[in-house]
């Protein structure tokens, strides 16, 4: 079964926070995925169709380079990978991140932030990153969610996690 990870992207510290609440609600050990070159404010303005955001997105075989790894990635059976919602899929830096580990019998339960839009196509877009491993239904989640709501979360995704 193995530990629980909570390993998360977050460009702007929104989804850290909600990543810390959650590492705490799943007891789960917590990893931030970095990018290569960090992302700065005109990367980021999905406005502009030639920000650097705006490029990877449209680009959805390109996998941005993670600056760092998970050195223990055999230990963990649950794996929880949160993101904010970019064009209502996760940023393509996730697919980066779980792809660069043997991901075989385990559970990945993505889990994702933003003000307003859904999970969108999230599941599809992260399936055939995910080979070997089972993908759960994500949730998303406001900025002020609470450490009880996500260990509620918690408790009823992990009935059907194992």
């Amino acid at each position: 079964m193995g530990k629980t990870l909570v390993a998360y992207f977050s460009a702007e510290g929104t989804t850290a926070k909600v990543a810390k609440k959650l590492a705490e609600a799943a007891k789960a050990d917590i990893f931030e995925i970095e990018p290569e070159k960090a992302y700065g404010a005109k990367d980021l303005d999905w406005t502009d169709p030639n920000s650097r955001s705006s490029r990877e997105m449209r680009d959805k075989e390109y996998r941005p380079p993670i600056k760092n790894r998970v050195d223990n990635m055999a230990e963990y059976g649950v794996i929880y990978v949160g993101f904010p919602i970019w064009w209502y899929v996760a940023p393509t830096i996730i697919n980066t991140f779980l792809e660069s580990y043997d991901l075989s019998g385990k559970t990945v339960i993505p889990f994702a932030t933003s003000g307003g839009s859904g999970m969108g196509n999230t599941n599809s877009e992260l399936e055939k990153s995910c080979k070997g491993a089972t993908l759960k239904e994500g949730k998303r989640f406001k900025s002020d969610v609470t450490e009880e709501e996500l260990k509620k979360w918690v408790e009823g995704v992990q009935v059907f996690a194992f």
